[in-house]
C-alpha cells in the first residue's frame, strides 16, 4: 500500500521533491544540492528521508519547520538525532529541545543553493516561509507552510489559547505577512504549501499541491489586490468551525518532544494471540480499533470494536474521534498492514498501541469467539425504503456544511465529529438509518453507536449522488447541488 507520493514539479530543479501524504493532505519536502540536503516539515517516520538521502548520496544538514504543526506530529526530533541535522524554526519558536531559532532574512546554504527564512506570522506567531534561491541566487521556490495554501490561507484561530491573542489579531498579522513578504516575490516563484484539500488547517483549499505566486495573486480570494485588512480579517475568520480536538495536543508534542518512533513501532507491532488479545479486550481502558475496509467490517467484527478504515482519512478521524491521545489501543488490521497502522496512528500522536491481533479477524473466527455485525444495505434499497415510508429516523453523519448544502429532507444532522456528544440524544428503542457520502463515515458512526448500546441500526453504503438523483425530497441551501 503506497501512501506517500513524490511529486517533482519543475524538471529544471530536480533537487526538490514534494513528498505528499494523501491521508493528511500534507506535503513534506526533500531538497538536495552538491552532497547536502534539507527536509521541510517531515512526517513522524524518519525512514523515507534517511533512505532518500542514502540513495542520493547526500547528508541531511537542516530540518526546516514552518511552524508548530497542529494536525500531525513532526519527525524533526528523531530525524535530527539520527542524522545530526539542525532543526530550524522561525523567530519566536521556543521548544524543550535544541533548535536553531532563525532570524528574519537569515540564509542557510545547502550545497550550491540557499534557503532564506521569511518570518510570516499569522497562522501562528512563529510561522515562517522558506525561500529557495537557485545556484545563481535567483528566487525560485517558496515553501509556505500553513501561511499560504493553493486557493486559501491558513486559519488564524489555532494559536489563540497559547498566545492570548484573538483570531482577529492573528488574521491581521497574516494579512501583512502575505502582502509584504509573499506577494512581493516574483510571479514565477513556485509555491509549495504544507497542505492541500482535505486538511482542517484551512477552509477551502484546492486539490492542487503547488502553484505560483502570480497564479495565486490572480486566483486566491485572500490575495485580492483591492482587499482591505478589515475585509481580509472578516473573510478569513468567517465560518471557521472548531478545530479537531487533537490539534492542540499535537502542537504541544511538537514543542515539548515525544517518544522515539522506533520504540512506538516496536511496541505497537507486537503480535497478540487470540488469548492475549482477549485479556486486553477485557481491560476497561483499552480500545479495539479495527482498520479493515467498511465492507469487511460490517460482515463481522469483535464486539465493542470501533472501525476507522485505513483506506480513508484515517489519521484525521482517529484524531477527531479518539479523545485521549494516550488511549491504549489494540489493532485488528488486514494482514501485512499492521505496521502501517501503528505508523499512521503515531503521525497524529497516538503512540500507545499495545499490539495487533496475530492472524487478524480470521484468527478470531477460527478460535470460535463471539462476533458482532452491522446490518448494512445498498443506497438503492435505502431509497426504496424511504419512498415506501419505512425509514422514520434517518441520521446524516456528514459535516454540517455538507448537510446544509443538500440533504434528505427528513434526515437529521448528527456529524460524525460530534457523535459521542450526541449519543445520549438517540433512543435505543428506535430504529435508525445511518448514511453519509459513501459509507465510510456511516460505518464508523454505526460502530461507535453500537458500542454505546444503540443496537437497532441500518447502515447505508453507496453514493449520496444516487440519493440526489432518486426523486426523493431534498432540502438544503445550494440548489445547484440538488439534482432530485
Amino acid at each position: 500500500m503506497v501512501y506517500l507520493k513524490v511529486i517533482i514539479v519543475d524538471t529544471s530543479m530536480k533537487n526538490i521533491e514534494q513528498i505528499y501524504t494523501n491521508c493528511l493532505a500534507q506535503g513534506a519536502y526533500f531538497i538536495s544540492s552538491a552532497g547536502e540536503a534539507a527536509v521541510i516539515d517531515p512526517l513522524r517516520e524518519t525512514a523515507p528521508y534517511i533512505q532518500r538521502a542514502k540513495d542520493m548520496g547526500v547528508k541531511i544538514k537542516y530540518i526546516f519547520e514552518t511552524h508548530f504543526h497542529a494536525d500531525f506530529v513532526s519527525g524533526h526530533i528523531d530525524l535530527a538525532k539520527k542524522t545530526g541535522a539542525t532543526i530550524v524554526y522561525g523567530p519566536g519558536a521556543k521548544t524543550a529541545f535544541d533548535i536553531h531559532e532563525a532570524t528574519d532574512g537569515e540564509r542557510f546554504e545547502i550545497g550550491d543553493i540557499t534557503i532564506e527564512a521569511l518570518h510570516t506570522p499569522g497562522h501562528t506567531p512563529e510561522s515562517t516561509c522558506y525561500l529557495l534561491r537557485d545556484e545563481q541566487g535567483k528566487e525560485h521556490t517558496v515553501f509556505t507552510g500553513d501561511t499560504l495554501f493553493i486557493g486559501d490561507v491558513g486559519r488564524p484561530d489555532l494559536a489563540q489559547k497559547s498566545t492570548g491573542l484573538t483570531q482577529e489579531d492573528l488574521a491581521g498579522w497574516l494579512y501583512d505577512s502575505l502582502r509584504h513578504r509573499l506577494m512581493t516575490l516574483p510571479d514565477e516563484v513556485i509555491v509549495y504549501p504544507a497542505h492541500g484539500a482535505g486538511s482542517a488547517c484551512g477552509k477551502n483549499m484546492s486539490s492542487e499541491t503547488w502553484s505560483t505566486i502570480g497564479q495565486q495573486k490572480a486566483e486566491n480570494y485572500a490575495l485580492r489586490a483591492d482587499m482591505t485588512k478589515e475585509e481580509f480579517i472578516r473573510e478569513v475568520t468567517d465560518g471557521l468551525s472548531a478545530p479537531p480536538q487533537y490539534f492542540a495536543k499535537n502542537a504541544k508534542l511538537n514543542k515539548a518532544g515525544y517518544e522515539s518512533i522506533d520504540k512506538v513501532l516496536d511496541q505497537g507491532c507486537t503480535p497478540l494471540s487470540v488469548r492475549m488479545f482477549k485479556t486486553l479486550q477485557e481491560t476497561p481502558d483499552v480500545l479495539i480499533l479495527d482498520v479493515r475496509d467498511k465492507a469487511e467490517f460490517v460482515k463481522g467484527y469483535i464486539p465493542g470494536s470501533v472501525n476507522i478504515g485505513l483506506d480513508g482519512s484515517f489519521a484525521p478521524w482517529v484524531g477527531s474521534l479518539i479523545e485521549d491521545i494516550v488511549q491504549k489501543i489494540i489493532i485488528v488490521a488486514p494482514e501485512g498492514r499492521e505496521e502501517e497502522t501503528v505508523k499512521r496512528l503515531a503521525r497524529v500522536g497516538y503512540d500507545n498501541t499495545l499490539g495487533y491481533l496475530k492472524g487478524g479477524y480470521q484468527a478470531w473466527i477460527e478460535a470460535g469467539e463471539s462476533i458482532d455485525q452491522i446490518e448494512t444495505i445498498d443506497v438503492n434499497e435505502f431509497i426504496a425504503i424511504i419512498k415506501s415510508g419505512g425509514a422514520q429516523h434517518i441520521i446524516d453523519v456528514r459535516k454540517p456544511g455538507e448537510y446544509e448544502a443538500t440533504h434528505i429532507a427528513v434526515a437529521e444532522s448528527y456529524p460524525l465529529d460530534h457523535i459521542y456528544a450526541n449519543v445520549s440524544q438517540l433512543d435505543p428503542h428506535q430504529k435508525y438509518f445511518v448514511h453519509c457520502r459513501s459509507g465510510y463515515r456511516s460505518t464508523v458512526a454505526a460502530s461507535i453507536l453500537k458500542s454505546y448500546g444503540i443496537e437497532n441500526l441500518i447502515n447505508v453504503h453507496g453514493s449520496y449522488d444516487t440519493i440526489k438523483e432518486s426523486g426523493l425530497e431534498i432540502a438544503g441551501s445550494c440548489p445547484s447541488l440538488i439534482k432530485a
